[in-house]
């Protein structure tokens, strides 16, 4: 399986995945902090891949996308984009939006 299928095989067997520079737990870089301190707000399970962990993962999310930077959020398989994009949908509420339509349970 090469990388791309493995990201492509992560992001459908998860609701919630979020491409970090480090972990849920110790976020390596500050846009990859405030993108799962927004989901520990909204009390949303996700799945953290660091791509500090492999250069092969770190190159391929951002051939898988086409989106040049880290952090990259999913949700049940839809791109939704990195930290400022999730930032503005989480002020605006369209992300608690997203993520019920999405039938995802939002404790906001």
């Amino acid at each position: 399986m090469d990388i791309l299928d493995q990201i492509a095989k992560d992001i459908a067997d998860n609701d919630v995945v979020l491409y970090m520079k480090g972990t849920p737990d110790i976020p390596m870089c500050g846009f990859s902090a405030t993108v799962v301190s927004i989901l520990n707000h909204m009390n949303v399970p996700f799945k953290g891949v660091n791509v500090l962990e492999d250069p092969q993962v770190r190159q391929g999310i951002k051939d898988f996308t086409q989106w040049p930077t880290i952090p990259q959020l999913y949700i049940k398989g839809e791109f939704i984009g990195g930290c400022d994009v999730v930032k503005e949908l989480f002020q605006s509420g369209e992300l608690e939006s997203i993520l019920q339509q999405q039938g995802l349970t939002v404790n906001a």
